[in-house]
């Protein structure tokens, strides 16, 4: 067996399409049909990659010798397809302020996007929520999720205060508590809601760290 029918069986015995292992070696889906085809020869880099991800040697993958050194219970995972939200602007997980309207995309995991249509990013700033989402990191915000006791929400009050906080309902009051390690932060307390222009934009759903995402 060579290195072509190697990638070949690779991908075959892990139930993958030749994009999804594409996106393994860092190549089109073109370039492993011509591979599995034998008209071109994966560079080095590519193999290493691939012979990362399904815990093989270079070696064994160049040599046609594809046997796993993983427990037979090991479970390979699977390439996430790709979907993006916008980055709307900036939340400050502290002091209330007016939000930063920003224009970019982000990228997600598809899994998390797929039922979230209108799902979009925010920035975090500050860091009353640190015991959850690092300031720097952007979370993804669902408008059409409605805040439940105890879920973390992006409020807006009186017309023009964006925060995020950790969010409680009472019988007359609503309450917005930070989340952090870090002295200093007090509960939002609202009295009689009813009698103050309360909006949610939406529950935070999923994060990513800002580094990640670059």
């Amino acid at each position: 067996m060579n290195v072509a029918q190697a990638i070949k069986k690779l991908r075959l015995e892990h139930d993958m399409t030749q994009e999804e292992l594409g996106e393994i070696a860092g190549v089109s889906a073109i370039a492993v049909s011509q591979w599995e085809n034998e008209r071109a020869v994966p560079r080095m880099g590519a193999i290493e990659r691939i012979a990362n991800y399904f815990h093989v040697t270079k070696g064994s993958l160049i040599d046609g010798d594809t046997s796993s050194s993983r427990p037979a219970s090991a479970i390979t995972p699977t390439p996430s397809r790709i979907a993006y939200a916008p980055l709307l602007g900036r939340v400050h997980a502290g002091d209330a302020q007016e939000p930063v309207i920003l224009d970019e995309q982000i990228s997600a995991p598809y899994e998390v996007m797929k039922h979230r249509p209108n799902a979009y990013f925010l920035e975090v700033e500050g860091m009353c929520m640190g015991n959850v989402y690092p300031e720097g990191c952007y979370v993804l915000v669902d408008p059409d999720v409605v805040p439940q006791n105890g879920s973390i929400a992006v409020v807006s009050i009186d017309g023009a205060d964006y925060v995020m906080r950790r969010f409680y309902r009472g019988a007359n009051t609503l309450v917005l508590s930070p989340d952090t390690y870090v002295e200093g932060f007090e509960d939002i307390v609202v009295s009689n809601p009813e009698d103050h222009e309360v909006k949610f934009a939406g529950a935070v759903v999923w994060f990513q760290a800002a580094r990640e995402m670059e």
